[in-house]
């Protein structure tokens, strides 16, 4: 039985998993640990996982390939498919299901608004890698749009925000009560315009802060000597220690030294790995965004078993396509 990876999810109250699927199977989840092991080398090659529906992977009906380096391991029908049934695409207006309306904080002047289901509570802040989150309303999801474009036409805020400068931001963020105090100044702001929808009920200002939950303290050496994952290639190998992971991205540190331990395989099961910390005797970590790793199957290192049992081999290094990381100053690149 082949099982292919899916990428990490997150819950309210739990830890990043790493999710795997199998046609015929259904799916599985693997706990991510900080301080364990990452581990796997890349098998095969890529494709596309087919459609998410109902809380479950519908598979492609033609198992299509899908490129190495695109962030979302779907083919062009089914991504067509997908897009065409997301709240995004607003072909859902009567929508009974209540919706709230964020304001999300990535790094220093960086504020993003945006909806989400009210059943899904703060997931789909966690799944972004939003450090702090605040709610500014709740309501159906015509009049949750509606005040998602006011606030930010009004405010000047986006709705979007490119990954790569989320993922810059995260290794040089101020305090937790910096953090706050700017969200809660963005709230204020909301609070106060005019034109709010009637059926949009207004929330007060409660910061939930992720920094925690992300093991942000962790991962400071990331920014000025990090690497970050291209693309997997059959054959390629990352291993070494978790130590962070902020929405899809997973932080790894490469060739740590130490007296071996034990560690969070790739597929979930124990492994044997290296105790150490921060960015290893290179003074180098790597970032996975993995979204990269959906699609794909990954089996366990030399020793390890097909889904990442016990081995005795050195678990330390990348051997697939890596980039540096942008450096921030000035809260520009």
């Amino acid at each position: 039985m082949t099982w292919w990876c899916t990428g990490v999810r997150w819950r309210v109250g739990d830890g990043p998993v790493l999710g795997w699927y199998a046609p015929g199977r259904g799916e599985r989840e693997s706990p991510l640990v900080f301080g364990g092991v990452v581990a796997f080398r890349v098998r095969g090659g890529r494709r596309c996982l087919g459609v998410w529906r109902g809380g479950r992977w519908t598979a492609c009906p033609v198992g299509a390939a899908v490129a190495g380096r695109v962030t979302r391991a779907q083919c062009e029908e089914c991504a067509r498919v997908d897009r065409a049934h997301s709240v995004a695409a607003d072909t859902f207006a009567d929508d009974p299901r209540p919706y709230h309306v964020y304001v999300a904080w990535f790094g220093p002047g960086l504020v993003k608004v945006g909806i989400t289901g009210v059943a899904r509570g703060g997931a789909r802040l966690l799944e972004q890698g939003a450090v702090a989150y605040t709610w500014l309303g709740q309501g159906p999801l015509m009049a949750a749009r509606r005040a998602e474009e006011l606030l930010r036409t009004a405010l000047g805020v986006p709705d979007r925000i490119p990954y790569e400068r989320k993922r810059a931001l995260r290794a040089r963020l101020p305090g937790v009560a910096e953090r706050a105090g700017e969200l809660a100044e963005v709230h204020r702001r909301a609070a106060a315009l005019g034109d709010w929808p009637e059926s949009l009920e207004r929330l007060p200002c409660e910061v939930v802060d992720h920094g925690e939950v992300f093991g942000l303290e962790a991962i400071g050496g990331f920014g000025s000597a990090g690497r970050v994952v291209d693309e997997l290639t059959d054959g390629g190998v990352v291993a070494g220690e978790l130590v962070a992971a902020a929405g899809p991205d997973l932080y790894v540190a490469v060739g740590v030294s130490g007296r071996r331990g034990r560690g969070q395989g790739a597929s979930g099961q124990r492994g044997r790995g290296q105790e150490g910390s921060g960015q290893g005797a290179s003074g180098q970590g790597v970032v996975i965004d993995s979204r990269l790793m959906s699609g794909w199957r990954l089996g366990g290192l030399d020793g390890l078993g097909e889904t990442g049992g016990e081995g005795d081999g050195e678990w330390s290094g990348v051997t697939v396509p890596v980039r540096g990381m942008p450096v921030v100053q000035g809260g520009l690149f």
